[in-house]
């Protein structure tokens, strides 16, 4: 055990949602590690209304904690992991914040500390992601949105991850709902940094509940925090304003080459301008909805990475 440990206090916020058969292991690892690590610590236990143990076996953890006090947050109804994570957030009161958005041993237990190391060299936020995402649907979803977003800090499947309580103050202040924690962290403006593993055995199966809930946050997420609905939507808009524009021009072309039905030219002619007019319309639409997604959610006023003092 070491005798001289950290003194900054950590909070440890982990998801539980019918994770019975490996919460009980996972708990005392990460006591574990903490213990002998850290001087003062807290876990924070986000309880996603599970129907099965998982409360018994949190509640029979807690007893044998001795230097340390452990919380059970119970959600009024299931709400999936993101709305989750941010309670326990709110709840927790460290220098430095660990989220574990699973119940998940498969890294090796000195890594928790390599990220806790790191981010005392300067980085607010230092995630820990395995070599290779386990579920090629989680791969399809970050080609898609890095290559949509466009961002400095590349999203990735992550484990856990530490935020030093200067990014979850500056998180806070971005925007007061916030849907998807990893994209916002991305467009936070501080250090961030990212320590793959190998994993080792892997353990639980993804709830039907939790497929749908990540299903919707994949997709509001692409529309949220990238350029693909306005990019798809404009796309489509301006295809439709070439179809009208196109339309008006073989209506040109009839009407003095040929002899067309009495009142067709005029009603093609129209036609195609209001149906120009009403995709021009579109696209100033979209064009406008994008911009108040981009205020509301990915920027703020200004985004400082640091401030060195030079005397």
């Amino acid at each position: 055990m070491m005798e001289n440990k950290e003194k900054n206090f950590v909070s440890a916020v982990l998801y539980v949602h019918n994770q019975e058969l490996y919460l009980a292991d996972f708990l005392r690892k990460i006591n574990t590690i903490l213990r002998e690590n850290f001087e003062n610590y807290e876990i924070i236990c986000v309880d996603d209304r599970s129907t099965d143990k998982s409360v018994q076996v949190i509640a029979e953890f807690a007893k044998s904690l001795e230097e340390a006090s452990a919380s059970i947050l119970h959600m009024s109804y299931y709400q999936g992991v993101e709305l989750s994570m941010n309670a326990g957030m709110d709840l927790a009161i460290g220098d430095f914040v660990l989220e574990f958005d699973k119940v998940s041993c498969d890294f090796p237990d000195e890594l928790l500390m390599q990220i806790y190391r790191t981010s005392l060299e300067g980085f607010d936020i230092v995630s820990a992601a395995p070599e290779r995402a386990e579920r090629w649907t989680s791969r399809l979803f970050y080609q898609v949105y890095n290559r949509a977003a466009g961002k400095r800090a590349m999203l990735r499947t992550e484990t856990f991850r530490i935020l030093s309580r200067r990014a979850v103050n500056r998180v806070h202040s971005m925007c007061q709902s916030i849907p998807y924690r990893k994209a916002v962290y991305a467009n936070c403006g501080l250090q961030i940094k990212t320590l793959t593993y190998k994993p080792q055995e892997r353990k639980g199966v993804m709830l039907p509940e939790e497929k749908e809930m990540r299903r919707d946050m994949a997709f509001n997420s692409l529309i949220l925090f990238t350029n693909l609905g306005y990019q798809v939507s404009s796309l489509l808009a301006g295809m439709m304003m070439l179809a009208a524009l196109f339309i008006g021009l073989y209506t040109i072309v009839i009407f003095v080459g040929a002899k067309p039905v009495e009142g067709w030219t005029t009603t093609m002619l129209f036609l195609s301008l209001a149906f120009f007019g009403v995709f021009a319309i579109f696209a100033i639409i979209i064009k406008y909805l994008s911009i108040l997604i981009d205020l509301v959610f990915t920027k703020q006023q200004y985004a400082i990475e640091g401030i060195e003092k030079l005397k």
